[in-house]
């Protein structure tokens, strides 16, 4: 009897990104200005129970407060105008109707055209679309299918979200539909309306968020032109913790109160994060480049999650066992602040120069959950 020897699975190459920016940005100080006009309402509103002990201030933000906390010096965002306004502290995003493309859908077309363009491939060659992003507009139609049908794309699509790892997720899922042969090329969009699950009237993280969205078209290795990234490996990794959450949803809409209370936007206790969250990624990181028998000292560049300055610096000194320079270790939420999911992937998009044909990088995410994502990948000639 004759064994059948099994079939060598087809490597995934990352072939071509895209990125929407939005044309309006918030500076630190416009960001406090505002800031400080509402808490300044606020003390007069609250006055007597600020003076009876049964209410507490609220203590002024600065420029070099976020900068030092944060590393964050702007950030862009759909609508300006309703987030610097004291009396609102919110965009202003009106809703449309059903017969319009939706704002994310629209902001994740813009982001993967361009990826399309930079690809030269027929939009006919694509298998599947995935949304993978911190907060979908609505539960369904899933935003991925209003996606696919704006670009004319057949097979299917669906949404999925693991906070600020979904992008990683998102290409660990792709690498795998084309490793068994489900498709020879995938679209994974990342469009990320922050500024509308932040709270604005928070001093700790009024300043941490912004909007963008990013495309990525991953194709079968035995198909792709010339140039882009081979997928080395791809790991994923969850433990659950309260210490970063969101828990608007549509059950809040029982409670008229629940709309809009703090603990229905983006909360979070920022040092606990901090603790938990670089040892593990950093852990992570070294482990699966083991395994995939490279040094991590010898990556030419890391594309990390932009969440904040101090992890991304912290994990970058403990995987490449010093300190890294500026052009190892992209940093890009200065301009971009943290964009959830979308983060790693600008970095990696405007961050591509420099490489051989056998170089590599790692493309990292991390977040709510807990959970993080690694994608090791390699330059191609």
């Amino acid at each position: 009897m004759t064994q059948t020897q099994p079939q060598a699975q087809t490597r995934a190459v990352i072939a071509a990104t895209g990125l929407f920016t939005p044309e309006q940005s918030i500076s630190n100080a416009e960001l406090v200005a505002a800031y400080n006009a509402w808490a300044e309402r606020w003390n007069a509103a609250n006055a007597d129970a600020i003076a009876a002990g049964e209410a507490e201030a609220k203590t002024p933000s600065s420029v070099e407060f976020i900068e030092k906390a944060s590393g964050i010096k702007r950030r862009f965002v759909m609508d300006k105008a309703g987030v610097i306004d004291p009396e609102r502290m919110a965009p202003n995003l009106p809703e449309r109707s059903n017969d319009e493309l939706s704002v994310l859908a629209e902001m994740a077309v813009k982001a993967a055209r361009q990826a399309i363009e930079a690809w030269g491939k027929p939009v006919s060659e694509i298998g599947a679309v995935l949304c993978a992003a911190s907060n979908m507009q609505r539960p369904y139609p899933a935003m991925a299918i209003e996606v696919q049908q704006a670009l004319g794309i057949d097979g299917f699509a669906f949404d999925m979200n693991v906070a600020c790892s979904s992008a990683t997720f998102g290409i660990k899922t792709a690498a795998d539909f084309i490793a068994s042969g489900s498709v020879k090329a995938v679209l994974m969009v990342n469009p990320e309306i922050c500024s509308a699950h932040l709270n604005f009237t928070d001093r700790d993280s009024h300043f941490i968020f912004g909007d963008v969205a990013t495309a990525v078209i991953v194709e079968a290795e035995d198909q792709a032109g010339p140039g882009g990234w081979t997928v080395l490996g791809t790991r994923l990794k969850t433990v659950f913790s309260n210490n970063i959450r969101n828990n608007f949803g549509f059950l809040n809409n029982a409670a008229p109160e629940g709309i809009g209370a703090p603990d229905k936007m983006f909360v979070q206790q920022g040092r606990k994060v901090f603790k938990d969250v670089v040892p593990m990624v950093a852990e992570m990181i070294v482990d699966h480049a083991r395994d995939l028998d490279i040094e991590a000292p010898s990556l030419k560049r890391l594309w990390l999650h932009q969440a904040n300055i101090n992890m991304n610096e912290l994990i970058g000194k403990k995987v490449l066992g010093r300190e890294p320079t500026p052009q190892e270790n992209v940093i890009i939420l200065d301009d971009y602040a943290n964009t959830s999911s979308a983060g790693s992937i600008i970095a990696f998009h405007l961050h591509q120069d420099g490489f051989e044909p056998g170089d590599k990088g790692l493309i990292c995410s991390f977040g709510a959950g807990y959970s993080a994502g690694t994608v090791f990948v390699e330059k191609r000639a």
